[in-house]
């Protein structure tokens, strides 16, 4: 009875010894496993890290049994680990990073000025146009909205254009005998900044087979910066939007815009709440697909 006194006296006389920076300390620690969780979950990662964590185990396993051979290949593997590590996971890591550089600087640079808000919310009505207009069509098309992350090495990929977003213009670069039609649009702070782009395909093996090359460089696009890529599909019409590596399908001219609106510009966050709820609780295709 005394020991299981002595116990719960040991145990309260730690948290009394808890202060301001321990709580901070085991946040800042929670939040890191949390992010690192949620970034590898769906991702290549994380079959590579249960691998890792596999290989830890059974390097324990080999230490308490005495399997000498064993331990010493996997003891020598280790040594090594952490270069052999940034190399498979170079682009998951420079995903991570570019990601958490982007949501700094998006904190820091605050609301957008009226002009380039006024210029945004304008070339959304125009892209939405041009969208209901390629969806029924069926001319497929590709628009990347570049946000935080600069996509300057996409960019030098396609033709510089840098003009004003309008339906008619999305609508020729996108016309199937056009020379700029098989790439990516991107638009920069409102404005078709460029065209022919070619864009990163996703490593996911999960996704869907019906998806063709067009939507898997949407999503890898999506999985390798904060843009926001919008899809139309060639061979059904469908309007797709990819964040964060997840495809919404289904839209129509009004859903899109009023979905987009809120991504790009960063006002009245209640819109996204009510179409999460009105316009994706529904059945229908209109649902997020990583696979």
């Amino acid at each position: 009875m005394n020991e299981i006194l002595d116990y719960f006296e040991y145990v309260g006389n730690q948290f009394v010894g808890i202060g301001v920076i321990d709580i901070i300390d085991i946040l800042l620690v929670a939040l890191l496993f949390y992010w690192t969780f949620k970034f590898v979950r769906d991702r290549r990662a994380g079959k590579l890290l249960v691998g890792l964590v596999l290989l830890v185990a059974v390097l324990l396993l080999s230490e308490l049994l005495e399997m000498r051979a064993l331990n010493f290949i996997l003891t020598n593997l280790f040594s090594i680990g952490l270069i052999a590590i940034i190399i498979v996971f170079q682009p998951e890591l420079r995903s991570l990073l570019e990601k958490v550089g982007g949501e700094s600087l998006k904190n820091f640079r605050g609301k957008l000025d009226s002009d380039t808000a006024a210029t945004i919310r304008s070339a959304i009505g125009e892209i939405c146009v041009a969208a209901e207009s390629l969806s029924a069509s069926k001319t497929g098309a590709l628009i990347v909205f570049e946000r935080s992350t600069k996509l300057g090495d996409h960019i030098r990929t396609g033709t510089i254009i840098d003009a004003v977003t309008s339906s008619f213009l999305l609508g020729n670069i996108f016309w199937n005998k056009a020379p700029l039609h098989d790439g990516a649009v991107i638009i920069r702070q409102g404005r078709v900044h460029a065209a022919g782009c070619f864009l990163p395909l996703s490593t996911n093996n999960e996704i869907v087979k019906e998806l063709g090359t067009r939507h898997r460089a949407a999503i890898g696009m999506s999985e390798n910066s904060d843009a926001v890529v919008l899809v139309v599909s060639e061979e059904t019409g469908t309007i797709s939007v990819v964040v964060d590596g997840v495809l919404k399908r289904g839209f129509t001219r009004q859903t899109l815009e009023e979905y987009l609106t809120p991504l790009l510009i960063g006002d009245d966050k209640n819109i996204a709440g009510r179409m999460k709820g009105k316009f994706f609780g529904k059945g229908g295709d209109k649902k997020d697909e990583r696979k």
